[in-house]
Formats: structure tokens, C-alpha cells, sequence
């Protein structure tokens, strides 16, 4: 496997860097392994409505609550991705492995941590007034996908290394397998099939760190593929560096804290609707399973923007990166307006998926409620590509305090809004919804202020030194395999 001499198909006439073209090629078998993942987790949820309402319920926020505990870790290690694409534009592969060497000791660290943090996650569970049918389960399936975490971030590790290069097929592969992994030990553990006892929701627990599994020894194949240890040079950066690691941590940690803080205020949300009873806990369930199958995919794009915005901001070319963002966020609103339609014209029938086949008399109360906040969900779909790409590249150049700013901000007066609405001024499940889907609206517009202020261009990851030997010409301008893993 050896780079060409340059970051795509630049000898074909039809070829512009940073176009649409590009971005297709880095972020189509991203957006891929994220559908991979969103059909994983949405088929995890359809199961266990089959068993009861309540069952999918815990899965969603027991399922939450236990990545919440991961996410510092997984938005710290996840900027590998910029890193790596940063030195690949600035023309340093040795220092791409190296990169990744750092995140996989900060997962180690991370590993222990992340269990004794479980209490955190029963103090929610205790303070949110849980129905018993929703909250014994819950913690059952929250315990053992805590205890699987370090299957997660080891995989989401190996995934960003893969996704800084640009080499998204690998990661497509390792969803694939996956998802295909999890959707049959699912139901073979849950339901207790081919002579397996029936688990009920701790086997989609299993089921799930299964997946993972399968999908981090698919990526660790590829990492270990004898061409990628050369190129790379693999076997020499199994070693602590400094130097590797301060950038790591300085330029990742924000993005880490913003994860966390996040996904906290997400789980609050979430809580904070299921706290009303059983009804909105089911109909607030349902529907963000469908949120989730038209957001996840929208990562892919986030990811496709990082990668390129990145590389091209390594090899000191910011207005390249701003065509790569542009090309980012027309093809993240092309996926969103057929959300759009699809939410709006078929709402009834999407939420009936989730009904079960015996006892379906508090779904059938649900029906309605879920009906409405999922045509709600439609309003947004928009801002959500807005948001992630262009937080996506102010990420990729290093303007993450910024970002992490910014979206920590929007989601606690989000969360601030719903609990006063809905357990102070007791208004209605719809009122609260929808104040939330304009809250969601507004967040899009600060992050394209910030991008539109163009502070990014002038913040350097790389050292000047290698970002002008990017620019040299007896060197080519880009990295790029002419052979896919």
C-alpha cells in the first residue's frame, strides 16, 4: 500500500479538492458505519418492545446513561481523528500511529475510572421517580454495558485512526460486522433462540459488547495488515510520547468535556420526560429512535468534514477546508430534507413499528403523543447537519473551546427549559417538545456565526515547521491509498 501524490483523484478533469466529490469518497462509507450502528441499536429496541413497552424504555436510558459515563474519554480519544488527518496533510505518517498509541493509553486509564463512576449513573436512575416496571431492568442493562466499555473505546480508537486517513471502508466493514454480530446474538440471547437460555434485556447488554467486539478485532486486522505497519510505521510508535500526547490532551479534552456534558444534559432531558410516566417515557422513546436513524448517519458526514477540513488545515490550505465544509453541509442537507419528508408524511405509520403484539394497551394511549413530537422532530432535522458540520470543521481546525462553548451552552438551557416546563409549570408533553425543537434551531445559528467569523483559519495544530514542509514542492500534495483496506 503506498500514497499517491495526492489526497484523491486529482488526474481525473472532474476532480476539485475539498468538492463534493471528495467528500463523498471520505464521508459515504462513514455515513454507512453510522446507519450500521443506528440499525443495531434501533433493532436492540424493537426487540425488546416486543417483551414490553417499559423494556424498550430502559434500554434507551439505561443505554445512555451507560455511554454518558463514556463519553470525556470517547471525545478525548476521538479527536485522534484531526490529529491524524492534521500530520497526514503535513506529510508525517509516522506520526499518525503514534497518535493513536496515546489514545489507546488513555483508555486504559480511562477503563477504571469509568467503573467506579457508576454510582452516578443510580443516583439518576434513584432521582427521577422511575416507574419500577422501567427502572429494575434499566439498571440491569446499565451494569453490564459499563462493565463492556473498554470494547467501545478501543474500537472507537481504531475507528478515528482509520477515519483521520480517510480510509472509511474499514470502519464501514468493522459496523457492518458489528451490527450483523449484534443483531443475532440479540436475538438469540434475548428471546433465548438456538439453545440459549432467554435473557431478556441483559441479553441485548451481551448482545451489544458482542458487536463491539467483532467490530474492534475487524479494525485491529486492518491496523495490523503487514502494508499498514510499514506505511505507518506501526511497531516503532508503541511507545509513550510527550509531545504526542500534550497535543492529544490540549487540543482534546474540550471536545471530551463537551461530549460528557452533553450526553449528561441529554440523559437529564430524557429522564426528565420518562419522569412524567409511563406514556411520555414510551412515546419520548419512540421517537428519539427515529431521531437517532436520521442523526447517527449525519455523523458520517461530521466525520467526512472533520477528516478533510483537517487535512487540508495540516497542509495550510484554508480555503480548501471551507470548500470541504461547504461540500459537507449540501450533502448533510440533502440526507436532512428526505428525513424531513419522511417524518412528516409517514409519522403514523413509524411510530406504529414500535407496537407490540400482545398487551399493546399503553402503547395504543402512546400512539398520539409520539405522533406529534415526531412530526416536531421533522422541523430540525435541518439544523442538526447544520450543527455537526460546521461544529465539524471549527473541531478539525482547533477552534474546540469554541465548539464545545457553544454546544454545552444550547444543551443546558435545553434541558433547563424542559424541566421547568414540564415539572414546574406542569405544562403539557407537546409544549415542552416543542420548545426544545426551537432551542435545537437557534444552536444551529450560533455555530455557523462562529464559523462564518473565520477565527479557525489562523489556529495551527501542526508546527509551523510541518506545515511548511506540506508545502514544499518537491513533495506531493496529499496522502492518499491507492489501495483500501
Amino acid at each position: 500500500m503506498t500514497p499517491s501524490t495526492d489526497f484523491s483523484l486529482r488526474s481525473r478533469p472532474s476532480y476539485v479538492p475539498g468538492g463534493v466529490r471528495e467528500m463523498l469518497s471520505v464521508a459515504l462509507p462513514m455515513i454507512a458505519s453510522a446507519a450500521c450502528d443506528t440499525v443495531m441499536t434501533f433493532t436492540d429496541r424493537l426487540f425488546l418492545s416486543r417483551l414490553g413497552t417499559p423494556f424498550m424504555s430502559a434500554a434507551m436510558a439505561g443505554g445512555l446513561t451507560a455511554f454518558m459515563l463514556m463519553t470525556f474519554f470517547v471525545g478525548l480519544t476521538g479527536y485522534t481523528t484531526a490529529i491524524v488527518a492534521q500530520y497526514l496533510g503535513a506529510r508525517r505518517p509516522d506520526k499518525c500511529a503514534l497518535a493513536l498509541t496515546q489514545a489507546l493509553i488513555i483508555c486504559l486509564f480511562a477503563y477504571p475510572i469509568i467503573l467506579l463512576m457508576r454510582p452516578l449513573g443510580y443516583y439518576l436512575f434513584d432521582h427521577s421517580n422511575l416507574d419500577p416496571t422501567q427502572a429494575i431492568p434499566q439498571r440491569i442493562y446499565f451494569d453490564i454495558l459499563v462493565w463492556g466499555a473498554i470494547v467501545g473505546l478501543l474500537r472507537q480508537c481504531f475507528a478515528a485512526f482509520f477515519s483521520g486517513l480517510g480510509r472509511t471502508r474499514i470502519v464501514m466493514m468493522s459496523a457492518l460486522g458489528a451490527m450483523i454480530a449484534n443483531i443475532v446474538a440479540n436475538y438469540l440471547l434475548i428471546f433465548g433462540k438456538g439453545g440459549f437460555p432467554p435473557l431478556g434485556i441483559a441479553g441485548a447488554a451481551y448482545g451489544t459488547i458482542f458487536g463491539s467486539a467483532v467490530g474492534l478485532l475487524i479494525l485491529m486486522g486492518g491496523y495490523f495488515w503487514p502494508a499498514n505497519r510499514r506505511e505507518f510505521a506501526v511497531m516503532k510508535a508503541w511507545r509513550f510520547s510527550r509531545s504526542a500526547m500534550g497535543k492529544l490532551i490540549h487540543f482534546g479534552y474540550p471536545a471530551g468535556l463537551e461530549l460528557f456534558l452533553n450526553l449528561l444534559a441529554f440523559n437529564m432531558l430524557i429522564l426528565a420526560f420518562h419522569a412524567r410516566g409511563l406514556e411520555a417515557a414510551a412515546a419520548t422513546t419512540v421517537v428519539f429512535n427515529w431521531d437517532m436513524v436520521s442523526f447517527i448517519p449525519l455523523l458520517g458526514v461530521n466525520i467526512g468534514v472533520t477528516s478533510l477540513v483537517g487535512r487540508y488545515m495540516g497542509a495550510g490550505r484554508p480555503d480548501t477546508a471551507h470548500r470541504a465544509t461547504m461540500s459537507g453541509l449540501k450533502l448533510g442537507w440533502s440526507y436532512s430534507f428526505i428525513m424531513l419528508l419522511i417524518f412528516s408524511l409517514f409519522a403514523h405509520p413509524l411510530v406504529m413499528v414500535f407496537r407490540p403484539a400482545e398487551h399493546a394497551e399503553l402503547f395504543d394511549r402512546v400512539a398520539p403523543l409520539a405522533v406529534v413530537m415526531l412530526r416536531l422532530v421533522s422541523i430540525y432535522v435541518l439544523a442538526d447537519a447544520t450543527s455537526l458540520v460546521f461544529s465539524g470543521a471549527l473541531r478539525a481546525a482547533g477552534d474546540t473551546l469554541w465548539a464545545m462553548g457553544l454546544s454545552v451552552g444550547f444543551h443546558y438551557i435545553l434541558v433547563g427549559a424542559a424541566i421547568l416546563l414540564l415539572h414546574y409549570f406542569h405544562t403539557s408533553v407537546e409544549t415542552a417538545w416543542t420548545t426544545v425543537v426551537f432551542i435545537i434551531l437557534g444552536a444551529s445559528g450560533m455555530f455557523y456565526l462562529r464559523y462564518r467569523s473565520g477565527a479557525w483559519r489562523n489556529i495551527r495544530v501542526v508546527s509551523p515547521e510541518e506545515e511548511a514542509l506540506a508545502q514544499t514542492p518537491t513533495i506531493a500534495d496529499g496522502l492518499h491509498e491507492t489501495t483500501d483496506l
